[in-house]
């Protein structure tokens, strides 16, 4: 199945280092809260090199 169509898992591990470099870069880097899914959506891609991303993820990440 062509990866672009499916989301890719992420490991629990995983999953807490993407929320974590998520948490750091939006106070480093002065991201207003509007952009966040954007911006988590984006780091999600690169990290798995998946375009799907799990909405449940995202929504976790960006969770304050």
């Amino acid at each position: 199945m062509d990866q672009g169509l499916e989301a890719c898992r992420v490991s629990a591990l995983d999953s807490d280092i993407l929320r974590s470099a998520f948490h750091k870069a939006i106070i480093e880097e002065n991201i207003p809260e509007a952009r966040w899914q954007e911006f988590a959506s984006l780091m999600i891609r690169e990290f798995t090199g998946v375009a799907m991303v799990d909405p449940d993820l995202l929504d976790w990440i960006v969770r304050k």
